[in-house]
């Protein structure tokens, strides 16, 4: 029997505003435990709440970035709920009318198949507290620092069909808010989370019935989480069982998803307007000033590195999946350097050190402009690619500039010809037997003479001369 998969995904985005949605409390992270929740966040008596600008400019330029349709008239209402982490025992959100209405996103699959994925809404809401179940044996503490953080919750079209097509929209979505200034992407901290709405069907069916995977934190995470859960699903109806509406929790521990309650509807939660706070009103001024400000996006930057730096599509998705790496990139490029050797070097040798380190690009020991200087080392011949490879992790490990250690080490390529030609006469003399092979047709043979020449120099004699020498000699 052949199953469909059909899978939507719920984003939560904090966004970068210094104080809370609705308050001056700050939102810096890492504060001692609730010493960051004012009377505001906490829904005292006698309090109102008054709602940030900066966080409806962000949740604006997140819906022009994916050409939204953008509510000029939003509200705010309250979803009534009561969790210990929820002292008011209502969220502030938007449900009826969000700020951000439809758009879509483009994003690439492993084939290299670009697919477009549709955005229903994109809304404004506060963070509740976090419960934290690991401190104590017999008590759940309670930290409010993050109740009343802004949030931008993103919320996708059920278009996505595999765990690896969702990954790569979350990946997208995490790349442009980050383009974009509005979040961190911080997953660690909790400033970029999902939940996944999973259901399986049969071929040309109705959509089946949904299980919501709550707050997921990592890329790999939501690949398993998913996967988890088609299979669990897929099982349950070949047994002739009925999947559930619920809201189930990935443990990353186990690898295993486990029900937490069951699914509340929208009419569950008693949506109301907030009496406290007037309706959101955008002017088409405040559009044109935000749409001004937005930077390149990624894909406008990705269709840029292909047409005018000649990478191929693959290198340039790379490239600009994340912001901090394209920034590295570019500043290496407007050093002069080649695109293509810089792209070939900041994807393999400096990606390879990264990740053996686990290490952002932003904590790299070699800046984007020492690179920048090591691969012009290699193109203007003073030393080889393979040398710059050597040299490079001298640098990694902060034995001094490039330079210095070029100098230090005594790396510097001999490009001599007279130099060459009399290493490669001593190879050409001490191996008649492969000469005479090479001779006789075994073109094959040229690679071990070149071997040879560079064993001979240590590694510092010009691989293009020395293929040219060695061509006309043998010939």
């Amino acid at each position: 029997m052949t199953w469909e998969t059909v899978i939507g995904l719920e984003i939560h985005s904090q966004l970068k505003t210094k104080s809370k949605i609705f308050s001056g409390a700050s939102t810096s992270f890492g504060s001692k435990a609730n010493t960051q929740a004012c009377a505001v966040d906490l829904g005292f008596p006698g309090v109102l709440p008054v709602l940030n600008q900066e966080a409806v400019k962000m949740a604006l330029r997140f819906g022009l970035s994916v050409n939204a349709t953008i509510n000029k008239n939003s509200i705010f209402a309250r979803k009534n709920y009561f969790y210990p982490d929820l002292p008011k025992g209502y969220q502030i959100s938007q449900f009826e009318i969000p700020i951000v209405g439809n758009g879509a996103i483009d994003i690439t699959l492993d084939s290299g198949e670009n697919k477009m994925v549709g955005i229903t809404r994109a809304h404004l809401e506060e963070d509740a507290g976090k419960s934290i179940h690991d401190l104590y044996d017999d008590y759940t503490a309670i930290d409010l620092n993050r109740a009343g953080t802004p949030l931008l919750e993103i919320v996708s079209e059920p278009d996505m069909s595999s765990a690896q097509e969702a990954v790569a929209y979350a990946k997208k979505i995490h790349s442009l808010v980050q383009y974009i200034d509005i979040c961190d992407g911080n997953m660690q901290e909790g400033s970029f989370r999902c939940d996944a709405n999973v259901s399986v069907r049969k071929k040309g069916d109705k959509l089946g019935t949904r299980a919501e995977l709550k707050n997921i934190n990592s890329f790999k995470f939501l690949e398993k989480a998913i996967n988890l859960e088609v299979d669990r699903q897929i099982d349950i109806l070949e047994e002739g069982g009925s999947v559930i509406q619920e809201t189930r929790l990935y443990d990353s521990i186990k690898n295993e998803t486990r029900s937490m309650r069951s699914k509340e509807e929208a009419n569950d939660y008693r949506y109301f307007p907030d009496p406290d706070l007037l309706p959101v009103a955008i002017s088409d001024e405040l559009l044109i000033e935000i749409k001004k400000e937005l930077p390149e996006l990624p894909t406008e930057k990705k269709l840029r590195f292909v047409e005018k730096l000649e990478l191929s599509s693959y290198d340039a998705e790379v490239l600009t999946s994340q912001k901090e790496v394209a920034d590295y990139f570019e500043i290496m490029i407007n050093q002069e350097v080649d695109a293509k050797l810089s792209a070939n070097w900041v994807m393999g040798e400096l990606s390879a050190a990264l990740n053996k380190n686990q290490l952002e690009i932003s904590d790299s020991p070699i800046s984007a402009n020492e690179l920048s200087k090591l691969l012009s080392r290699i193109t203007d011949n003073t030393i080889s690619g393979k040398i710059a490879k050597d040299v490079f992790k001298l640098m990694w490990d902060g034995n001094g500039t490039v330079d210095e250690i070029i100098e230090k080490q005594g790396l510097k390529q001999v490009t001599d010809s007279s130099a060459i030609e009399s290493i490669i006469d001593d190879v050409i003399a001490n191996n008649p037997d492969q000469v005479q092979q090479y001779k006789d047709g075994n073109s094959k043979l040229l690679g071990f003479f070149v071997g040879q020449v560079m064993k001979a120099s240590q590694g510092k004699a010009n691989p293009k001369q020395v293929n040219e020498i060695l061509n006309e000699k043998l010939s």
